[in-house]
């Protein structure tokens, strides 16, 4: 007949402590990854609108000059190079074309730079509080599990102590039942020689 327990044994403290550090750890990565990711996608998402910008202001330059470009010609056909004053004219309407082109274009590519350094700037500022977020996690994780690891090392001084504090008290009921039943059993009483 055996006399082992047909229970299934139960955790230890300890173990349900160091399971729960490990949950608590591995919570803490999987958030770190997903705040990682989240600054991966904003980043992808600005450069997106950056190059979108650039490529709008490109288009929009070259409909401004192409219609600079074919109202000059619209004004050269229409003037006749017989007369002097319609020719001064013409040379005057084309430096203003040109130079509305020109002052188009700079405001174009100036509007295309600002957006740009913007969205460089925003994307920098989501990948530095990404990199905040993550180094403020890790942080919390590793003072959580410093903590639980204080708590487990105090749990265990404090079981240690009452399991010392036990035995004395085991070996001392010991002692005095082993002294309770010397005084009681009677004194053997040696055999009286004969005379």
């Amino acid at each position: 007949m055996s006399t082992g327990s047909t229970k299934p044994e139960e955790k230890g403290f300890f173990e349900k402590v160091k399971e729960t550090i490990e949950e608590f750890w591995d919570g803490t990565k999987d958030k770190a990854e997903d705040v990682k990711e989240a600054a991966a996608d904003v980043y992808d998402t600005v450069k997106d609108k950056a190059g979108d910008l650039t490529e709008a202001a490109g288009e929009t330059f070259d409909k401004v000059k192409k219609s600079a470009g074919g109202a000059y010609d619209d004004m050269k056909e229409k003037v006749s190079p017989k007369k002097a004053a319609v020719a001064k004219k013409t040379a005057a309407v084309k430096k203003t074309v040109a130079s509305k082109a020109a002052s188009v274009a700079t405001k174009t590519k100036a509007a295309a730079s600002a957006a740009k350094t913007k969205a460089v700037s925003k994307t920098r500022e989501v990948t530095a509080k990404a990199r905040e977020e993550v180094s403020s996690t890790k942080k919390t994780a590793s003072a959580a599990k410093s903590k639980a690891e204080d708590k487990a090392k105090t749990v265990t001084s404090k079981a240690k102590a009452e399991i010392a504090g036990a035995k004395k008290a085991v070996t001392a009921k010991v002692a005095g039942a082993k002294a309770a039943t010397k005084a009681a059993s009677p004194a053997r009483k040696k055999p009286v020689a004969a005379k």
